[in-house]
């Protein structure tokens, strides 16, 4: 009898142990700050606050609050240039039915926002036989994103630079 009460207590510890390390961590990946602040794919670069390229700090940059690095627009590929022209006269879009849609965020790499708030646009990849793996997301607050693994990973965007 003895050893049954120990098993039962040692049982309802585990469960309790591992449900508390549950809820924990999905604290964590809930806040903003559990974000990561690199991806392998992209190098490291400057984030919030850090000087920029040129002295020129990215504080007012927005989305650098997301923690994810800072690439200026000119090192992505030609096409994403391409791309943040077409968005910047509101299109025509290469892919109307796939172009200035609602992005969800799925994934959960960008910061969480109401649904609407993020918005992507197809970067075209050459060779590709479909729209390919690349995208620009924009925000409501002026933010602007680029993956090139489709949405695994992102980097802020400075359009300036």
């Amino acid at each position: 009898m003895v050893n049954r009460r120990r098993i039962t207590a040692a049982l309802v510890g585990l469960l309790v142990l591992v449900l508390g390390g549950w809820l924990v961590k999905s604290q964590l990946s809930d806040s903003p700050s559990a974000a990561p602040s690199s991806s392998p794919s992209a190098p490291a670069s400057s984030g919030a606050g850090a000087p920029a390229k040129g002295g020129v700090s990215n504080a007012k940059l927005p989305g650098t609050d997301s923690g994810l690095p800072v690439k200026p627009l000119s090192a992505l590929p030609s096409q994403a240039a391409d791309t943040w022209k077409l968005i910047e006269k509101g299109g025509p879009y290469p892919y109307p039915r796939n172009d200035d849609v609602v992005f969800e965020n799925r994934e959960k790499v960008l910061p969480r926002k109401q649904s609407g708030y993020y918005h992507e646009y197809t970067v075209k990849t050459p060779g590709s036989p479909d729209r390919g793996p690349r995208r620009l997301v924009t925000g409501q607050a002026k933010e602007l994103y680029y993956t090139e693994d489709h949405y695994s990973s992102f980097v802020v965007v400075d359009p300036a630079r």
